[in-house]
């Protein structure tokens, strides 16, 4: 059997810890709403895209989130994100980590600039990823997202940033 270095008795004692925290901020009925740049990348293409979202706690520990993202035009395409993710908490009050799934729909609409030569598309999405909520006044908390989407389409890793209020 091998030895596990420290680094990695280190790392699984975080993760161990960060479990068995509890989320004492976070309760059923919690509602907050935010706003995020995006930056989507994959196939050789990236984007930049701006957001909002409602977030509502089911449970204490179990979080859904409704999200609108619109991606400005480059190369004349532009892009409608539309997801419903659920994240599992981690953490306490000042600080919260989350893993994320979910479904979203992306709406593709290329436009040559002539009026004629026009396309649009719908796909459905899977959401995988994680983020984190830091308190930094009050119920303000900056929000931070790596998510990764694939559809039948395309796939591509967002990244996002943002603030939130919670109430």
């Amino acid at each position: 059997m091998k030895k596990l270095s420290i680094f990695k008795k280190v790392a699984m004692l975080m993760v161990v810890a960060m479990v068995t925290v509890s989320v004492s901020a976070q309760e059923k009925g919690d509602k907050a709403i935010g706003a995020s740049v995006y930056l989507g990348t994959g196939n050789s293409y990236s984007q930049i895209g701006l957001g909002g979202k409602f977030r509502y706690n089911i449970l204490d520990r179990l979080r859904a989130e409704a999200q609108g993202t619109y991606y400005l035009p480059k190369y004349n395409w532009s892009m409608i994100d539309a997801s419903i993710n659920g994240h599992y908490l981690f953490g306490n009050e000042d600080f919260v980590f989350y893993p994320l799934a979910g479904l979203g729909l992306n709406y593709f609409h290329w436009d040559s600039g002539y009026g004629f030569l026009n396309s649009s598309s719908s796909y459905v999405a899977f959401n995988f990823g994680g983020g984190i909520d830091f308190k930094i006044a009050g119920n303000i908390y900056l929000n931070a997202e790596a998510t990764y989407r694939v559809s039948d389409w395309w796939d591509r890793i967002t990244l996002s940033g943002g603030i939130v209020f919670k109430f």
